[in-house]
C-alpha cells in the first residue's frame, strides 16, 4: 500500500480509501465487517461514511467493523460528516456518531453537502464552525474538513477561507476539467484531499470503449487506468472507492500494487486524450450556469451525457430524477436566447439538447 500525507495534519493515509456507501448487502453485518478487515489487512487505513448512508445503518456497520479492527490490531482512521448548522444539533449528531461507530473521536469530520457558498455562509452564521472548533478542542473530532460538490472556482474560494484542514469532493477522468481551481487551492493551503466517485459513479467501467483513453500502458483495464490517473495527482491524499463486494477490494488493491508512479506527463496525457474522446460530452465547467430563466443548465447537460453514453432518453431522465432531483420539464423553460451556448467552452448545441430533454416524459 502507498501512504501519503493528509495535508499538514501529520497523518499518513492510504492512497486507497474505503468508501462506505456501496455495500452490496448492508444487513449482512458479518460480510460487511469482513470486507473492512480484508481492506485493512491490505493496508487501507482510511474509512469514510456518513450519517445518511443506508438510512443510518452505514455508521453502525462501521462501528462493528472498527471494533473488529481494534481487536485485530489493525490501524484505521474514521471519516464521517454532518449537514447540521447549530452547535446544539452538531454536538448531538457527533455524540450519536461516536456511539454508533464505537470510537472516542472522529479523525476527519466533514461539513457535508455544501451546495452553494450562500448555504455555507448561512450555516456558518448559525454557528457551525464555532461548534466544530469547540468539538476539536474537546478532542471529540481531530480534523475539521469539508465535503462538497461545488464547482471548482467556488470550491477554491471556500478552501481559501482557511477554515478547513482537508476536503472531499467528486473527481475522475470523467469530470476532470471541473476541479482544477480546487486543486490549485489545495496546493496553496497544503490541505488534505480525498476524492470520491473515482469511476464517475460507475460511468467509466460501464463504458469501457468511451473511456479507453485512460489506459496508459498495455494490459490495463479502464478501471485500473482511471485509478492510476487519480493516483498520479500528487495533491490527492486518498482515493475513496465504494466497495460493494470483496472482489472489488481485491481489484482496487491490485491497482495500487501495479501503480508505477505515473507522473505529471501521464496525467496530462490522459487529460489531452480526454478532450478528444469526450468532445460530445459536457465537461461540467459550469460556464453556462447563468441562465436568465433560472434553468439549471449544468445539471441538464450532465443528464444529457447519459443519453449520449447509454443511447436512451430513459438514462437521461433517470439521471435527472435520481441525481439532480429534476424533471425533464425544467428544460422546457428555455427561450433559445443562446447565452449558454455563447458561454460554452466546447461550443455544444445546448439549446437543441434542452429541447430533446424537454420532450422526455418523467417516467421515460
Amino acid at each position: 500500500m502507498i501512504y501519503r500525507d493528509y495535508g499538514r495534519t501529520g497523518k499518513k493515509v492510504s492512497l486507497l480509501g474505503f468508501g462506505g456507501m456501496r455495500f452490496e448487502d448492508i444487513d449482512n453485518r458479518d460480510r460487511c465487517v469482513q470486507m473492512m478487515v480484508e481492506a485493512a489487512r491490505a493496508g487501507v487505513n482510511y474509512f469514510d461514511t456518513a450519517p445518511g448512508y443506508f438510512g443510518g445503518k452505514g455508521e453502525v456497520v462501521f462501528g462493528e467493523g472498527f471494533k473488529e479492527l481494534r481487536r485485530q490490531g489493525l490501524p484505521f482512521f474514521c471519516s464521517t460528516k454532518t449537514s447540521r448548522a447549530s452547535e446544539k444539533r452538531i454536538r448531538g449528531e457527533v455524540n450519536a456518531q461516536l456511539n454508533r461507530m464505537k470510537v472516542d473521536a472522529i479523525d476527519f469530520y466533514h461539513v457535508w453537502c455544501v451546495l452553494s457558498l450562500e448555504s455555507w455562509k448561512d450555516r456558518e452564521q448559525k454557528g457551525a464552525m464555532g461548534a466544530l472548533r469547540k468539538l476539536k478542542e474537546e478532542g471529540l473530532i481531530r480534523h475539521v474538513c469539508v465535503s462538497s460538490h461545488l464547482p471548482g472556482e467556488e470550491l477554491g474560494e471556500l478552501l481559501r477561507e482557511g477554515q478547513f484542514e482537508g476536503v472531499l469532493f467528486g473527481y475522475s477522468a470523467y469530470n476532470a476539467p471541473f476541479r482544477q481551481e480546487a486543486f490549485a487551492a489545495i496546493a496553496e493551503r497544503a490541505l488534505g484531499c480525498a476524492v470520491m466517485n473515482p469511476l464517475g459513479g460507475g460511468i467509466i467501467p460501464e463504458n469501457p470503449e468511451v473511456f479507453d483513453f485512460v489506459r496508459t500502458r498495455a494490459g490495463q483495464t479502464v478501471v485500473e487506468g482511471a485509478l492510476h490517473f487519480l493516483f498520479g495527482h500528487s495533491q490527492i491524499s486518498t482515493v475513496l472507492v465504494g466497495f460493494g463486494k470483496p472482489a472489488e477490494i481485491r481489484e482496487a488493491v491490485a491497482a495500487v500494487d501495479r501503480f508505477a508512479g505515473a507522473g505529471l506527463a501521464d496525467v496530462q496525457g490522459v487529460k489531452a486524450r480526454r478532450s478528444e474522446a469526450l468532445k460530445e460530452l459536457c465537461t461540467g465547467c459550469r460556464y453556462c450556469d447563468h441562465c436568465p430563466e433560472g434553468i439549471p443548465v449544468p445539471g441538464l447537460m450532465d443528464a444529457y451525457n447519459h443519453k449520449v453514453l447509454y443511447g436512451t432518453g430513459e438514462a437521461a431522465a433517470k439521471r435527472l430524477r435520481t441525481h439532480w432531483g429534476l424533471l425533464p420539464a425544467e428544460a422546457a423553460k428555455c427561450t433559445g436566447c443562446g447565452q449558454c451556448e455563447e458561454a460554452c467552452t466546447q461550443h455544444l448545441p445546448i439549446a437543441g439538447r434542452l429541447r430533446e430533454l424537454a420532450a422526455l416524459t418523467p417516467g421515460t
